[in-house]
């Protein structure tokens, strides 16, 4: 892709890089100067992209901004495969189905909502040449507290199925945006409790509208 951005004169790449570039990390909240030692393939990948951006900037004059996103969710995610736990849990808690959650569910993210991901995509196009940020909310919430938010918001309490711990997640990670905002000019606008509303408001649509099946 970065070869066919070259050949085509492309001015920029904006790229979606991750939370999981850190792997582990005990400094809270992480911020763009915590070491990236990711503990999962996708991690690792993510890390990767971002030495080859700065290869192809050295090299080419391609320019690029490296966005590390927190864990995005919203309406239009899809919450088949491996989606974020919002869509996955939005769409089980709205048909009554029970959930899985991995370990104690006190492992915590920095959940940002899509709305403020787009507005840091586009604020990106002309700023931050050459540069990474942490986006995220710099608030760590617990999947356990994605469950009762997800409980309001639906009137439904969903039976849970415990597992084990998945290999290379992570305990806790959150952000300090601070560079984003100094930079950028964005922060997070949208709270848990507004966009899990909005969510469930699209899911719960969506439902509704969906053709029934045939038998």
């Amino acid at each position: 892709m970065l070869d066919a951005a070259v050949a085509a004169g492309t001015r920029k790449v904006i790229f979606a890089s991750s939370a999981a570039t850190y792997g582990d990390v005990t400094q809270m909240p992480v911020d763009e100067n915590v070491p990236q030692r990711p503990v999962s393939p996708y991690g690792i990948s993510k890390m990767a992209s971002e030495h080859y951006l700065r290869f192809y900037q050295s090299e080419h004059g391609l320019d690029y901004t490296a966005l590390r996103y927190g864990n995005v969710y919203g309406p239009r995610q899809d919450p088949s495969g491996e989606a974020g736990v919002i869509a996955i849990f939005a769409a089980k808690f709205l048909a009554h189905d029970g959930v899985r959650i991995d370990s104690d569910g006190e492992q915590s993210r920095d959940y940002v909502y899509v709305g403020d991901v787009v507005r840091v995509n586009l604020a990106a196009l002309t700023r931050g040449s050459g540069e990474a940020y942490v986006i995220g909310t710099g608030k760590k919430t617990t999947v356990n507290d994605v469950y009762k938010a997800l409980a309001a918001a639906t009137g439904f309490e969903a039976p849970i199925t415990h597992a084990p711990r998945r290999a290379g997640d992570a305990r806790e990670i959150y952000f300090n945006p601070a560079k984003a905002a100094r930079e950028l000019g964005w922060k997070a606008e949208v709270n848990l409790k507004t966009g899990m509303a909005e969510t469930v408001a699209y899911f719960r649509e969506r439902s509704a509208t969906a053709p029934a099946s045939i038998a």
